[in-house]
């Protein structure tokens, strides 16, 4: 049965903070290429995609709310 979470890689290079944010956006919508998906899980550490993924969040919000209020 294949491991669908590959081991972390070495000597694969680090995505950079642009492509974890992206990589954040788009698992927010559920869109991701699985060849981004993969370059994630070898990435070793997922303290770059918890803060992405809280940027993410607090820029969705503040959207949210700006539409809110430029609405009423």
């Amino acid at each position: 049965m294949p491991d669908d979470h590959p081991s972390p890689n070495e000597n694969a290079p680090k995505p950079s903070f642009l492509q974890t944010l992206m990589s954040a956006m788009g698992a927010a919508i559920g869109v991701q290429r699985s060849e981004v998906r993969a370059r994630d899980f070898q990435s070793g550490s997922p303290l770059p995609f918890i803060l992405a993924g809280l940027i993410v969040t607090v820029l969705f919000i503040t959207i949210l709310l700006s539409v809110v209020y430029w609405i009423i």
